[in-house]
């Protein structure tokens, strides 16, 4: 068994009441009381482990009698602790083991899912950037055949208006050489032409 702790900075922090192991005789505190014996249930390398408090302990308030009256806690009188066990039990120790391999599980996870988000949004961003390049080429290719087609139209209604313009012109040679003939044939005839 070993002496008393005089680092309180060590000192277990969550604990449960315990039963005193087989073989080990109950001890008194620097001030005179029984010690209680407690164990502790923090996660931490004394998971499990069993030790003696002082009843007076600072860190262990007495039992509130309702939700609304807590009595005050009693002046640290002793701050005595001694460890009982100098090990682990078993089951703390595999209890940390699983502990760290269920984190450790929990992180690959927590890794792969991150990466497959991270992949997964690159993926996104490649479609997307690729959905913009085809896009692009579509309207590049749009815009391309309507110049095309209004240069084509522009042409049509070039050549439409040319030949317009030609019959337009042929309608009024026509028209200066059926006037022409007029006037020439206006007195010639028994009567005139516009008799005829």
């Amino acid at each position: 068994m070993s002496l008393p702790c005089s680092d309180q900075s060590i000192r277990p922090r969550k604990m449960q009441s315990a039963s005193l192991p087989r073989g080990v005789e109950a001890v008194r505190c620097s001030c005179g009381d029984v010690c209680k014996v407690k164990e502790v249930t923090d996660f931490s390398d004394w998971l499990g482990m069993k030790f003696f408090m002082c009843a007076n302990y600072e860190s262990d308030p007495p039992e509130s009698i309702s939700a609304y009256v807590r009595p005050p806690s009693p002046p640290p009188l002793c701050m005595y602790y001694r460890w009982i066990d100098t090990e682990m039990p078993d089951w703390a120790v595999t209890e940390i083991r699983e502990r760290g391999r269920r984190a450790w599980a929990s992180l690959d996870l927590e890794e792969r899912r991150e990466k497959a988000e991270a992949e997964e949004k690159a993926e996104q961003k490649k479609e997307w950037e690729d959905y913009c390049v085809e896009q692009r080429a579509f309207l590049d290719e749009m815009k391309r055949k309507n110049q095309e087609e209004k240069l084509r139209l522009e042409e049509v209604y070039k050549q439409r208006e040319q030949a317009r313009e030609a019959e337009k012109e042929r309608k009024r040679e026509r028209a200066r050489a059926a006037k022409a003939a007029q006037e020439a044939g206006d007195g010639k005839g028994k009567y005139p032409r516009w008799t005829q």
